[in-house]
């Protein structure tokens, strides 16, 4: 997954990011500005907030789906995962924030990929929990 207007990395290149300037023929097409851009670290710091509210979600039963034990049984982990979304947006919103946390606000098209990237994590936890249910009790 990569933007279509991104700079189309390699693997490697990210691997070996630190070489970039000077670093010979590996890098003649590659603008070694796009490694300062905040969108990759607010990306990636958003991924791992949203990952981490929705295994917090997940962890309301060892092995009951969220069908059967829904998130609002328990609304104080509600009340923080708002907290903790909101200290969150905070952070990515407020211009001061931005620079102590070197990081960026992010577009309607950025949020949408962190939610496609991040949602499979419920997916995945269901699964276990039926296999569990299925094969283990």
């Amino acid at each position: 997954m990569h933007a279509s207007n991104g700079p189309k990395l390699s693997y490697w290149h990210l691997q070996n990011h630190f070489k970039c300037r000077g670093g010979g023929k590996d890098w003649e097409n590659i603008n070694c500005s796009v490694f300062e851009d905040p969108h990759p670290m607010t990306m990636a710091l958003s991924v791992l907030v949203t990952i981490e509210m929705l295994n917090a979600l997940n962890s309301l039963s060892e092995n009951q789906s969220l069908l059967k034990m829904p998130p609002w049984k328990n609304k104080y982990l509600l009340y923080a995962i708002a907290l903790s979304m909101s200290l969150h947006m905070m952070i990515l919103y407020i211009p001061m924030f931005n620079t102590v946390f070197q990081i960026c606000p992010l577009s309607l098209e950025e949020w949408l990929a962190v939610i496609k990237i991040s949602l499979p994590v419920i997916l995945l936890d269901e699964l276990l929990k039926f296999i569990a249910r299925r094969y283990i009790d």
